[in-house]
């Protein structure tokens, strides 16, 4: 006789997955649409050179900070394009600000995605950061081809069944 494993409470089942182990997108269609937010944050460290042109905004390819901060945007609202079982979403906002970081050297990047609908918006809080991040090493390679981009992550959430979430 096999031992069932229980689900715990921090387990759950894969909502992606069906019976048979198939990718699936999830169907959203009987759940209400409710105020949803969600913010990630990320950074790249580059060295004391990189930062200073950042800094002082001699980069040849323009302003990294802006650049960053529209590319960012850009990315969240292509988010279905890119990862296969997303929902496409009609954002309500999308704010990303790229700011200098001094002590990593470096930039962090915030994005917060917000939208009333059927499903959340973490992939495209997280997609707007990684874009913007990207967008950062893009345009200072020149620079400095040995930057590191790190620490993208999820650090809150609001609305829909699972409610509110904070990173501590």
């Amino acid at each position: 006789m096999r031992a069932r494993k229980r689900r715990t409470s921090s387990a759950r089942a894969l909502t992606h997955v069906d019976g048979a182990g198939r990718a699936r997108m999830v169907d959203v269609g009987e759940k209400p649409a409710t105020q949803r937010r969600a913010v990630a944050e990320g950074a790249v460290r580059m060295s004391r050179a990189a930062f200073a042109l950042v800094k002082a905004n001699k980069v040849a390819k323009g302003d990294v900070l802006r650049i960053a901060e529209l590319a960012g945007i850009a990315g969240a609202k292509r988010t279905a394009d890119l990862i296969p079982l997303c929902h496409p979403l009609a954002l309500d906002q999308v704010t990303v600000t790229a700011a200098l970081a001094p002590r990593l050297p470096g930039v962090r990047v915030r994005a917060e995605a917000r939208i009333t609908a059927k499903t959340g918006v973490e992939m495209e809080a997280l997609t707007a950061c990684a874009v913007a991040l990207l967008t950062v090493y893009d345009m200072v390679k020149g620079a400095d081809r040995g930057m590191t981009i790190g620490s993208v992550r999820l650090v809150e959430k609001s609305g829909g069944r699972s409610g509110s979430w904070k990173r501590r």
